[in-house]
C-alpha cells in the first residue's frame, strides 16, 4: 500500500486523461445542443469569420469571397473582423486557427469545426499536467491539472470554440513541454562528439546488438532510451517544440511580444543543455510553421509579415523603421539622437495607449474580484514557494517566477491599457469580456502556486509523525497522514469545481446558460429574417451581421452618414435592401421618409416585428441602373 502511495505517477495520469475526456464531452456537448449541424451560427463577429473561413479554406483552399458590389460601394459590404479590398473580402484576424483547422476538415468534413476546440482543449490538459510535472513533481501537476480542467475561462472559451485564445495556449504548452524535454540531455560541444553522433545514425546494427540491449535496458528502451538512439530523440524532441510554439505564433501572432522574452529568458538559463545542435533544429522547425502564414499573407494582403489588422500592419512598419533609425544611429556614434525613435518604437507597440493604473484596476476586477479562490490561494502559494525555492536552491523554480513575472507584466499592461466593450453594459465585469482570455496564460500560471499552497496547508493538518515507533507502526501512521493530506486537497478540489462549474453556467449574465438562450433566440431571429428576405438581398444592420452572413450580404451602419446612406442608394439599384434593427418609432419612420432618406431618392417600410425589440425594414429604390458583370 505504501508503494502504491508513493508511486501513484500512473493513477494521477490516468485521473487526467479521464478528467479531460470528461472535459471534451461536456464542453463539446454546448455544441452539440446549442448549434444545428446543418445551421451553425455564432454570436460573435471573431467566431463567425473563423468559421466561415475554416469552413471556406476546408472545402475549397481559399481565404477570401469575392463580392463584385462591393466595386460600386467602396468595399462596405462586409461583415465585421473582414475586410474587403476591392471586392475581396478577407480574414482581420490571424490565419492559424483557419489553417489548422481548415487542413483536418480538408481529410474529414466541415461538421467537426465547432468540436475541435474542446478537442484540442482536453488534449492540452493532459500536456499541461506532464508539463507542470516536469517543472516540479507529480502532486503539484496533478492539482494545477485537475484546476484547470473545472477554470471557468478555460470552459467558456473552449465551448465558445472559434476564439484563437484556447488553441494558442495548448499550442504553447505543447511546445513549452518537448522544449524541456529537449533539454534534458544530449550536448554536442565537440568536434568529436558530432561525429561520434552522425556514425551512430547511419552504423547498422546486428542481431546480437539487439539481444544484448533488450536483455540490458528493456524492450522499450531500445528506441527511446538506447545511447545510439538518444540523440536522436532528442533532436525530434526539439523539431517539435520549435513546430508547436511556431504553429502557436501563427494563431495568435501579436502574443510575440511576450512569447520572444519568454524563450530568451529561458534559453539564457539552459544555453548549454541547448547547445547548437538542437537550437538550429527548434528554429528551422520553428520557421517550417510559420511559412504557411507567411505564404497567405502574401496572397491576401501582399506581403508575408502583414495582415489583417491595419493598426498591428502600421505599427510593424512603425517598429521596423524606429529600429533601423535606432541602429543607425547607435552605430554612427549619435546616441543621442535615439530618444525619438525609443519614443516611436513605444507608442507603436502599445498603440492603444499605455495606461499601468488601468491595467492593475482590469487585473483586480478579471482575477481578484472574479476568481478570488485562484489568486488567493495562488497569492499565498506565491510566498510559500518563493522561501521554498531560497531553501531548495533550485535553479528552474527561480527561471519558474522569473519567466511568469516577465509574462504576466507584460499581459496585464498591455491589455489592461486597453478598452473593451464586449458586453453592451462598459460597467459590466463579465467572463466574456476579453480579457479574461487574453490572459489565459496568467491564469496558467497561477495554478502551480495556488497547487503549492494547498499542498502545504494539507501536509501541515496531516500531522505526521516524524519518529519511528516500534513493531513498523510507523506504516500505519504514514498510511494515515497520507490519507488525511489527499482528503483535505480532494475536499478542496471538489469545492472549486463546484464554484467553477456554477460560475461557468450561470455565474455571470454571459455564462454558458445564458449564453446558449441567447443563441436559440438569434438562431429563430434569423431564420425568419432569412424567410422573409431575398436570397442575394443586403441587409444593414447594426448587431446581426455576424448571423446574417454568409447568407446574406450585410453592411453594418445606420442613418446617421450621409455619405453611407450615398452607399445605400448604389446598393438598392442592383439588389434588394433591408433595415434590421431596433423597432422605429413612427415619428423616426415619417422623418426618414420626409428627410433623410428622401434626399437620396430612398424610402423605408415595414416588412415585419421579428422580435419584441427588433424589426425588418425594407429600403426601396427609385432609380434603376444596369447589373454589373461579374468577376
Amino acid at each position: 500500500m505504501k508503494k502504491f502511495i508513493q508511486s501513484n505517477s500512473f493513477i494521477f495520469l490516468a485521473i487526467i486523461v479521464g478528467l479531460s475526456v470528461f472535459f471534451f464531452v461536456s464542453v463539446s456537448s454546448f455544441n452539440y445542443v446549442t448549434q444545428d449541424k446543418d445551421f451553425v451560427k455564432w454570436l460573435s463577429p471573431d467566431e463567425t469569420a473563423n468559421y466561415v473561413l475554416t469552413k471556406l479554406y476546408g472545402q475549397e483552399g481559399r481565404m477570401e469571397i469575392f463580392e463584385k458590389y462591393n466595386l460600386y460601394v467602396d468595399d462596405i459590404m462586409k461583415p465585421r473582423s473582414f475586410r474587403s479590398d476591392s471586392g475581396e473580402i478577407k480574414p482581420v484576424s490571424f490565419l492559424g486557427i483557419i489553417l489548422v483547422f481548415g487542413t483536418l476538415v480538408k481529410f474529414s468534413t466541415y461538421k467537426i469545426i465547432p468540436y475541435l476546440t474542446p478537442l484540442f482543449a482536453s488534449i492540452g490538459i493532459v500536456y499541461y499536467y506532464l508539463l507542470i510535472k516536469k517543472l516540479f513533481n507529480k502532486n503539484i501537476a496533478f492539482v494545477s491539472a485537475v484546476l484547470l480542467v473545472f477554470f471557468p475561462v478555460y470552459t467558456y472559451y473552449s465551448a465558445r470554440s472559434m476564439f484563437h485564445n484556447v488553441l494558442f495556449t495548448v499550442f504553447l504548452v505543447v511546445g513549452l513541454f518537448y522544449s524541456y524535454k529537449m533539454t534534458e540531455g544530449f550536448e554536442l560541444q565537440r568536434r568529436k562528439s558530432i561525429r561520434r553522433f552522425i556514425k551512430s545514425i547511419f552504423r547498422k546494427k546486428n542481431k546480437d546488438d539487439f539481444i544484448e540491449e533488450r536483455r540490458e535496458r528493456g524492450p522499450l528502451k531500445i528506441f527511446f532510451g538506447a545511447p545510439k538512439y538518444k540523440a536522436f530523440t532528442y533532436l525530434a524532441f526539439s523539431a517539435l517544440a520549435g513546430a508547436f510554439v511556431g504553429l502557436a505564433v501563427i494563431v495568435r501572432t501579436s502574443e510575440l511580444m511576450w512569447i520572444a522574452p519568454l524563450f530568451l529568458v529561458l534559453w539564457v538559463f539552459n544555453f548549454r543543455r541547448v547547445g547548437a545542435l538542437k537550437l538550429a533544429v527548434f528554429s528551422s522547425f520553428f520557421i517550417l510553421a510559420l511559412l504557411p502564414m507567411f505564404f497567405y499573407n502574401q496572397v491576401l494582403y501582399s506581403s508575408p509579415f502583414l495582415g489583417g489588422y491595419s493598426e498591428m500592419n502600421q505599427s510593424i512598419l512603425n517598429i521596423k523603421d524606429a529600429g533601423t533609425e535606432i541602429v543607425k544611429n547607435t552605430l554612427s556614434g549619435e546616441v543621442g539622437r535615439v530618444d525619438g525613435p525609443i519614443e516611436k518604437l513605444s507608442k507603436s507597440i502599445f498603440y492603444f495607449g499605455l495606461q499601468p493604473k488601468q491595467s492593475l484596476l482590469r487585473f483586480k476586477y478579471y482575477f481578484v474580484n472574479m476568481f478570488p479562490w485562484i489568486f488567493w490561494t495562488a497569492f499565498l502559494g506565491g510566498i510559500v514557494f518563493f522561501v521554498m525555492a531560497l531553501r531548495n536552491r533550485r535553479k528552474k523554480y527561480f527561471v519558474y517566477l522569473l519567466s511568469y513575472i516577465i509574462i504576466s507584466s507584460i499581459l496585464v499592461i498591455y491589455y489592461g491599457s486597453w478598452g473593451f466593450t464586449d458586453n453592451p453594459d462598459p460597467n459590466s465585469f463579465t467572463i466574456g469580456n476579453s480579457y479574461t482570455r487574453y490572459w489565459l496564460p496568467v491564469y496558467l500560471g497561477s495554478f502551480p502556486l495556488a497547487a503549492v499552497f494547498v499542498l502545504s496547508v494539507a501536509k501541515l493538518l496531516s500531522l505526521p509523525f516524524p519518529h519511528k515507533l516500534e513493531n513498523n507502526k510507523w506504516k500505519n501512521i504514514y498510511l494515515r497522514s497520507s490519507f488525511v493530506k489527499w482528503v483535505v486537497v480532494s475536499l478542496f478540489l471538489s469545492i472549486t469545481a463546484i464554484v467553477s462549474i456554477r460560475f461557468v453556467l450561470h455565474g455571470s449574465e454571459e455564462g454558458l446558460i445564458y449564453t446558449a438562450e441567447n443563441q436559440a433566440n438569434a438562431n429563430r431571429e434569423v431564420e425568419r429574417v432569412l424567410e422573409l428576405t431575398e436570397p442575394n438581398s443586403a441587409i444593414i444592420t447594426l448587431y446581426h451581421d455576424k448571423l446574417l452572413f454568409p447568407e446574406r450580404k450585410v453592411v453594418v451602419g445606420l442613418f446617421d452618414d450621409k455619405e453611407m446612406i450615398t452607399r445605400y442608394y448604389r446598393i438598392a439599384s442592383y439588389v434588394p435592401l433591408y433595415y434590421y434593427n431596433f423597432r422605429l418609432p413612427q415619428k423616426d419612420i415619417n422623418y426618414l421618409n420626409k428627410r433623410r432618406l428622401a434626399e437620396f431618392d430612398l424610402s423605408i417600410e415595414e416588412v415585419s416585428r421579428i422580435s419584441g425589440d427588433f424589426t425588418l425594414y425594407r429600403i426601396e429604390k427609385v432609380k434603376e441602373v444596369s447589373e454589373p458583370e461579374g468577376k
